[in-house]
């Protein structure tokens, strides 16, 4: 099967130490069974302390050490299995992440999550982010023909964000009028209340994201970045859609992470792009990351 990205996919690659965010630190991370029998066949040298260091109760993942720092992240933020064994010794999750799969009903396509920083900055950096090109192949079996096609439903919504005659504020709204979607129908009160209710890895950017407004205006000149990250969060969460209210609570979804990302831009005047992209890894972080933060907002745009 083919395996098809975003043009912009091929450009990334690992900062590693040079990243602010290491997802090495705070998260748990599991250990799949195929890494988990390389592993305990190491019987010499770091791969003893690789050993000692997974938690084998439900699902095999790493003990984490100090600050929710993974047990093989160094100093320097480097991880020592690669140091010690080479990349074909991490485990499925670190060798994937950021990348995350999604099957359609012409392929597989793969592309890379905003909330790494360095996918982030080359998401909302990249002009070709419309083009979807293939990047190799997958021994993944052809996917089921779907009766709804999700990915025509995409190419309407690429097809007015690429529209030239139009400016951007046109384009939203041209899109929430194909697809009957109004994020003012909901009163900013309530999604205050709404994004109050959801879970938080970090507790300041719940005030942080309570500066949403449904009726923020992108200021002038920022307008490509706004554009960049709706595209973005299309292609993620539309793409996979079995019929079309999951498209339209999809879709609600992007419009919503479009809006608070405008909300945040507006903030301050002169907002500069490291900000920017900050406050676009945060809201992925924290929305994107969290099946319960996503299914809560898809919940309240269901039709």
């Amino acid at each position: 099967m083919k395996l098809y990205a975003p043009e912009y996919y091929k450009n990334f690659k690992c900062i590693a130490d040079k990243c602010k965010h290491s997802c090495c630190i705070g998260w748990e991370i599991d250990v799949d069974e195929h890494t988990l029998d390389k592993y305990n066949k190491l019987d010499s040298g770091y791969g003893q302390t690789i050993k000692n260091n997974i938690a084998h109760k439900d699902t095999p993942h790493f003990l984490l050490s100090e600050n929710d720092r993974c047990p093989h992240l160094n100093s320097e933020g480097l991880c020592k299995i690669i140091l010690e064994y080479g990349d074909s010794y991490l485990c499925d999750i670190c060798r994937e992440h950021p990348r995350f799969y999604n099957h359609t009903s012409s392929g597989k396509e793969v592309g890379i999550g905003m909330s790494c920083e360095e996918a982030c900055r080359i998401i909302l950096e990249s002009d070709n982010f419309l083009n979807i090109i293939e990047v190799g192949n997958t021994p993944d079996e052809a996917t089921e023909p779907s009766q709804f096609n999700s990915l025509a439903q995409r190419n309407i919504i690429y097809g007015i964000l690429s529209d030239k005659t139009l400016d951007y504020k046109s384009k939203l709204q041209k899109v929430g009028e194909t697809y009957d979607i109004s994020l003012s129908d909901i009163s900013d009160n309530e999604w205050k209340n709404i994004i109050n209710s959801l879970e938080y890895l970090g507790k300041e950017h719940r005030e942080l994201f309570l500066n949403f407004s449904s009726r923020a205006t992108v200021p002038i000149g920022y307008e490509k970045y706004a554009e960049r990250a709706l595209a973005y969060f299309v292609y993620r969460h539309n793409s996979e859609a079995y019929n079309a209210n999951e498209f339209r609570a999809s879709l609600g979804f992007c419009l919503f992470c479009e809006k608070l990302l405008v909300s945040l831009i507006t903030l301050q005047k002169n907002i500069s792009t490291d900000v920017l992209f900050e406050y676009a890894r945060i809201i992925s972080e924290e929305l994107e990351y969290s099946e319960n933060n996503t299914e809560a907002i898809k919940f309240e745009l269901s039709f």
